[in-house]
């Protein structure tokens, strides 16, 4: 656990670039800091691991002041990542990662099984990046290896500064996408700095805004932030389309999906779309070992014969997983032809979600976070 205590940081003309903040991250969360440049976003995260000494108040690490503990050993705890990943480009991509294990005082053997563990980790095979150089990595590439290099001593808190700010659009996303998951499974303690809404609101268990001078503006879940903006400063800065924003907090439940009938491969088609039409349904879903295979309309002159639905079934344009977002689920179906999505858990079909179902699971889950 994380403990800001009245903290603040004072420049040399007496100005705030941290005012009073008082905050706390729980142990296992992650903290997104956002707000406009200058707000103290870096410098918050820079007193943590004492970068940055604050002008006054307490920051506990676990219960423990952290400016009672020295310096590098309060470091060597705690992981940092920075954009770029701030690799040591004359040191090759394994060396970097067992930058802190070294300094620990690890043996050999147990530095290298751990640097094999956490290239694998984040996606790059030790056999084929373990010896390369930065300059010979994507940014992409590079990112993952200073994620990597953070978790190397298994450090109980992560800081992260803005580290997937320099690269592409898709490239970042993907990143997102892939912290998401690898910190579902760690847990980590995590502070991590962004100027992205959206990204605080995909990525954050909580979120802190900051305004100018380093003040608490509002504290709160991603919902909480986007359904009941604090101040005019807060509604502003989330954006006006923050209603939109919402759907990335939402999820796709199972109990929200509708049920059509359901055929098989192998049955005819005539009798199929008779059961569909006597379901009050313009088509049916195609199910195989509860995976769902295609769909057959109830209408087809082409396939009115004794043929099996197989033959003249039509493919799924749009699958969703229960737990994706709503803003995930209204994508696909934006993308598709059919109207609806599939809805799959584990790969087993659910149900469907058409637009008006998805409209009133976001209205409810609105109304339900009010």
């Amino acid at each position: 656990m994380i403990r800001l205590q009245d903290v603040s940081k004072r420049y040399g003309d007496g100005a705030f670039a941290v005012e009073h903040l008082d905050l706390q991250v729980d142990e296992g969360e992650l903290c997104v800091l956002v707000g406009p440049s200058g707000c103290g976003k870096t410098t918050t995260l820079k007193m943590i691991n004492r970068l940055i000494e604050p002008t006054s108040g307490r920051i506990l690490l676990n219960g423990e002041d952290v400016t009672t503990v020295d310096v590098v050993a309060l470091r060597r705890r705690i992981g940092y990542v920075i954009q770029q990943g701030g690799l040591f480009p004359h040191e090759r991509v394994a060396d970097n990662v067992a930058t802190v294990p070294k300094l620990l005082g690890w043996d050999r053997a147990r530095i290298a099984a751990r640097v094999d563990d956490m290239l694998r980790l984040v996606g790059l095979p030790p056999e084929d990046f373990g010896r390369r150089f930065p300059h010979e990595l994507s940014g992409g590439q590079r990112q993952r290896v200073g994620v990597a290099r953070a978790l190397a001593a298994d450090p109980p808190v992560l800081l992260m500064d803005e580290p997937f700010g320099a690269v592409d659009p898709l490239t970042r996303a993907r990143l997102q996408q892939e912290f998401k998951d690898l910190q579902a499974r760690l847990r980590k303690t995590v502070v991590f700095v962004t100027h992205d809404v959206d990204e605080a609101v995909l990525l954050g268990d909580r979120i802190a805004l900051l305004r100018q001078g380093g003040v608490l503006e509002q504290y709160g879940t991603p919902a909480e932030l986007l359904d009941r903006p604090a101040s005019a400063f807060a509604s502003d800065f989330l954006g006006a389309d923050r209603g939109l924003r919402r759907l990335a907090v939402l999820r796709v439940s199972a109990d929200q999906v509708r049920h059509p009938p359901v055929v098989q491969r192998s049955d005819a088609a005539t009798e199929a779309r008779a059961a569909a039409i006597a379901a009050g349904w313009t088509w049916a879903a195609v199910v195989d070992d509860e995976r769902i295979a295609g769909w057959l309309p109830a209408s087809d002159g082409a396939g009115s014969g004794p043929g099996p639905v197989a033959a003249t079934m039509r493919p799924v344009a749009g699958r969703v997983q229960v737990g994706d977002s709503l803003r995930v689920a209204f994508s696909t179906l934006l993308e598709g032809t059919d109207g609806w999505v599939a809805v799959e858990r584990d790969g087993r079909f659910v149900g469907v979600l058409t637009a008006e179902d998805l409209s009133v699971a976001a209205r409810d889950g609105l109304d339900g976070a009010s």
